[in-house]
């Protein structure tokens, strides 16, 4: 097909799909707007990951599927509908939980403009120079998103639902948003009924709540993906699984998620006169265990040493 990347293409076109391939953690070599080895790779994990055709070529339903999942988030305040006294449903809820948060309203999140609802919108709108008629129009939804984003934070949801009310903000992406809480694009646009990967600027969105499994970890200047793994515990391959890493190339400030193994063991120094026999035997635990979550390869171990015992 005329529109179609692949092995060998220059210009323009590849520098962006690589652009996006990095954003998506897909590449992470130079961007340089030559399709390459390393840019097919990403290409073919990238259609692996959701479940295209891996062929290597970008193709029109590859290039949409990763256009849509990098697209930027759309900013217009139109989407918001005027609401006024009596009216029920989505926006009428999300219009409670924004006031809620600011502190305007204190009601039940019931999706029903009541009068106390009524109150809060016209307490709202006297507090930051709007005409207070209980309308929620254009200026007051600008106003309210603005302030409500700005409080930058993630709140619980009133009704003690297993998931945390996110705001979006000027540059997210349903794929930014999921991956930094740990969680997939699919499963938030089934909990928030999304049939595109369009968001906009102050919508509210529903993620799940985040189970701890994982860890943040900002690469430093020396670090590789086996010194990581054998810190936290775990292996190169589940890095990589957990990241969308295609090799072991990993850069300096570059966030990955870590499995979260913290209350599973203990940080034990080694003495001079240790073993692993006689460490083993003080930790109720076998010198196998040690060497397997350490990734030794023998039962050699040297004094300062920090060894991973399991409790």
């Amino acid at each position: 097909m005329k529109n179609e990347l692949s092995l060998g293409n220059t210009g323009e076109s590849v520098k962006i799909l690589q652009e996006k391939l990095k954003i998506l953690g897909f590449f992470n070599a130079l961007i340089t707007g030559s399709f390459g080895e390393s840019t097919k790779e990403g290409v073919m994990a990238f259609q692996r990951e959701y479940g295209l055709s891996v062929t290597g070529i970008v193709d029109d339903e590859t290039k949409e599927e990763l256009y849509n999942l990098t697209s930027p988030v759309v900013e217009p305040i139109s989407i918001y509908p005027t609401l006024r006294y009596q009216d029920t449903g989505e926006y009428v809820r999300d219009l409670q939980t924004k006031l809620n948060a600011l502190l305007y309203y204190t009601g039940p999140i019931n999706s029903i403009f009541d009068l106390e609802t009524l109150n809060a919108v016209k307490r709202f709108q006297v507090n930051n120079d709007l005409t207070a008629d209980g309308i929620v129009g254009s200026n007051t939804w600008r106003v309210l998103n603005s302030l409500y984003g700005n409080l930058n934070e993630c709140v619980t949801d009133n009704n003690g639902d297993d998931y945390i009310t996110y705001t979006v903000k000027s540059g997210d992406t349903l794929y930014g948003i999921a991956r930094k809480y740990d969680t997939t694009v699919d499963k938030i646009k089934s909990l928030n009924n999304l049939t595109s990967n369009t968001i906009n600027v102050g919508q509210v969105l529903r993620l799940p709540k985040s189970s701890n499994d994982y860890i943040k970890y900002t690469v430093k200047s020396g670090d590789t993906l086996y010194g990581i793994a054998r810190k936290y515990s775990t292996t190169v391959d589940e890095i990589k699984r957990l990241n969308n890493l295609t090799s072991n190339i990993i850069n300096v400030g570059e966030v990955l998620n870590i499995p979260n193994s913290s209350n599973n063991y203990i940080n034990y120094v080694v003495s001079r006169g240790d073993t692993l026999y006689g460490i083993a035997k003080k930790y109720n635990t076998t010198p196998d265990e040690i060497k397997r979550l350490n990734n030794l390869t023998s039962n050699t171990i040297s004094i300062g040493e920090v060894l991973n015992i399991p409790i």
